[in-house]
């Protein structure tokens, strides 16, 4: 079951398809598409990527959270975990790949922080054996800080799809 975290300024809640503007809107800028795809994905892309997460939560248990900002209602990002089974050395399968995205507007306010930390706190119950992974574009300065300050390490630098990414870990709560 998806379930729903409150931290003091958001609510982490389940991606349901009145989502679906939001999140295309939020997949089509190039802001946040920058360190991830690199460029915007299409209408089309943005569903199978709200399918997958959908998915993530009924196959495995864990997936991505839709981040709504209590003041004002609305969503403004994603984060939580995914297994994307990925073509990647060294692997990282059999981690929580954890991830965070959030709309440009409400970006420095920490709320990515605020949203991985509480997405972490319920892992550590849901999932106490496995360890956290993230792989996060070098240049990307602003997730890098915020990987450190979640506690995550650089473990090695490395390609994926051509590019180079940078893996981080984190050891599991126990």
């Amino acid at each position: 079951m998806h379930p729903t975290l409150e931290t003091p300024r958001l609510t982490l809640r389940p991606l349901v398809l009145q989502d679906l503007d939001a999140y295309v809107d939020f997949w089509q800028n190039p802001e946040v598409v920058r360190y991830i795809t690199g460029t915007p994905i299409s209408r089309e892309q943005s569903w199978k990527r709200l399918l997958g997460t959908v998915g993530h939560w009924q196959l495995l248990g864990f997936g991505f959270f839709a981040i709504e900002e209590k003041a004002s209602g609305r969503f403004i990002g994603e984060a939580g975990f995914q297994e994307m089974r990925r073509d990647l050395l060294p692997s990282i399968e059999g981690t929580l790949e954890t991830g965070w995205g959030i709309l440009p507007a409400c970006q420095g306010k920490g709320y990515a922080r605020e949203a991985v930390s509480g997405a972490m706190t319920w892992a550590k119950t849901a999932f106490p054996s496995l360890d956290y992974s993230c792989i996060i574009d070098p240049e990307n300065r602003t997730s890098m800080q915020l990987a450190a300050k979640l506690g995550f390490t650089e473990d090695a630098m490395t390609t994926y799809s051509g590019k180079p990414i940078m893996v981080l870990r984190k050891a599991r709560a126990g």
